[in-house]
């Protein structure tokens, strides 16, 4: 699938729901949707997507702070919305958030990229002179979702480069560095 198919199904929900809040989007697509204490020791399940007889289940870490639970619930939504037919029936396997080297993660990433950034807010952001990492952090996205966006933003003709390559483990060090990064950390319900 191309990075064009992606965003266009991600800017499609968009459209259908006039929503891009992951859990908002959750809801109105009828998810069921579980928040379940699951750690923050490095290599925790941060989040997974299952179809049982025709119902969508996603299941996120509450342990996370909200807004890793936010990205996390986007890539799943991105499971969802491209990737159904292979969540149903198979027996559960975990997969590594953000792991270039499996295809369907790699869709996920640019899908949950393109419906928590919109062009215009990184286009901004950027217009005011901030630094890739600054970037990231007043979009309050782990700076690896923004590389994602950037190839997008690319794609349709910007002339933008990232000083990352995303790879498939960064998330394994994230909840550690959270607090650093993000100031938003709830218990869970």
């Amino acid at each position: 699938m191309t990075i064009e198919m992606i965003a266009k199904a991600a800017n499609n929900l968009k459209k259908k729901y006039g929503e891009s809040d992951p859990f908002q989007l959750a809801r109105d697509m009828k998810i069921i949707l579980s928040l379940e204490p699951m750690g923050t020791y490095d290599g925790c399940c941060k989040g997974f997507f299952i179809t049982h007889r025709r119902k969508k289940h996603i299941t996120i870490n509450c342990d996370l702070p909200d807004i890793l639970q936010k990205v996390v619930l986007a890539h799943e939504i991105g499971h969802c919305v491209l990737h159904t037919s292979k969540a149903s029936g198979a027996t559960f396997h975990e997969v590594t958030l953000f792991d270039e080297t499996d295809a369907q993660e790699y869709e996920a990433n640019v899908f949950a990229s393109e419906l928590l950034l919109s062009d215009d807010a990184v286009l901004s952001v950027l217009n005011d002179d901030m630094f890739f990492f600054q970037a990231a952090s007043t979009l309050y996205v782990p700076f690896e979702l923004l590389d994602f966006k950037f190839r997008i933003l690319k794609r349709r003709g910007y002339k933008i480069e990232s000083p990352v390559i995303s790879n498939g483990d960064f998330l394994k060090n994230l909840e550690r560095d959270a607090d650093k990064i993000f100031t938003d950390g709830q218990d869970c319900p």
